[in-house]
């Protein structure tokens, strides 16, 4: 299992040996195309120990937002949500979005062609929203340095975005989940909460917290086109390794309506009861 976690390391490898070759095909190219080929099996090889179980029943868990969210990249659409890889089959991205009628509400700024190329955090709703608890457990781990970025949503963005996907695949989680932290929620299961707000976390490793409390802020950091929560279950502490676990929660509809499940994709839906601007989040 070391191994298949460096598969990063020798596709890197193997790069480097064909950028750096200038002697045309020789022993330097064929090195660098055997170690590409070794790493892009590793990487098949580790991604594959992630498939999870179909039959493992959903584990019910509290939202770990308030307010009104936007579902996107969910398991309620389609499994997996995002990959197999780093444990993200069932995993979903919530993004605030306020009620229409909420006085002075902020908007998301909407999708550009070509300009601005990308955004400060800042003028998304969701960047600096709380996030809470899912449930009782132990922080087992956290990572909180990684800068807020620009936004990605352009053109130019997502080409960019889709270089910078491939290329934090390859390396440690945090370049992937940028500023995260990983709960213990007891029963081999725990918790991820990625993409977190630079110098927000309100907790280290080992602190026992309870369900509802507050953790962190949401933020644009790691693999992110904009700023918004990403959250998935899995059966280990390692993202790396371990298998996605399915989740459910407890919301409301725009409607008021009650369920339980997951949302679908491009759906509003209320963490408590939806009772208009003045008491949303």
């Amino acid at each position: 299992m070391t191994l298949l976690k460096c598969h990063g390391l020798v596709f890197g490898a193997g790069l480097l040996c064909i950028v750096v070759n200038v002697r045309g095909i020789g022993p330097l190219w064929y090195a660098g195309v055997a170690l590409l080929a070794a790493g892009i099996l590793l990487r098949w090889a580790l991604v594959r120990t992630q498939r999870p179980a179909r039959d493992r029943q959903p584990v019910l868990v509290r939202l770990p937002v308030t307010g009104r969210w936007t579902a996107l990249n969910g398991p309620a659409t389609k499994i997996p949500s995002h990959t197999h890889s780093h444990a993200q089959t069932y995993a979903i991205d919530l993004k605030y979005d306020p009620p229409p009628d909420a006085a002075d509400a902020p908007r998301t700024p909407p999708f550009n062609w070509l300009w601005p190329v990308g955004r400060r955090p800042r003028s998304y709703p969701s960047f600096g929203r709380p996030l809470l608890a899912p449930a009782d457990g132990v922080v087992v781990a956290t990572a909180s340095r990684q800068r807020d970025h620009l936004s990605r949503t352009s053109l130019p963005g997502f080409a960019l975005l889709g270089l910078e996907s491939f290329l934090r695949g390859l390396g440690w989680p945090c370049l992937l989940l940028g500023n995260y932290l990983v709960l213990d929620i007891g029963d081999d299961v725990y918790a991820v909460l990625a993409h977190l707000r630079r110098g927000s976390l309100l907790v280290t490793a080992g602190d026992r917290v309870t369900a509802g409390q507050r953790l962190a802020e949401c933020g644009n950091s790691g693999n992110s086109s904009e700023p918004h929560l990403h959250f998935q279950l899995m059966n280990g502490p390692d993202v790396m390794t371990a298998r996605g676990v399915p989740f459910e929660w407890r919301y409301r509809d725009d409607d008021g309506a009650e369920r339980r499940g997951v949302p679908e994709d491009a759906t509003h839906f209320w963490a408590g009861q939806p009772t208009g601007a003045a008491h949303d989040g």
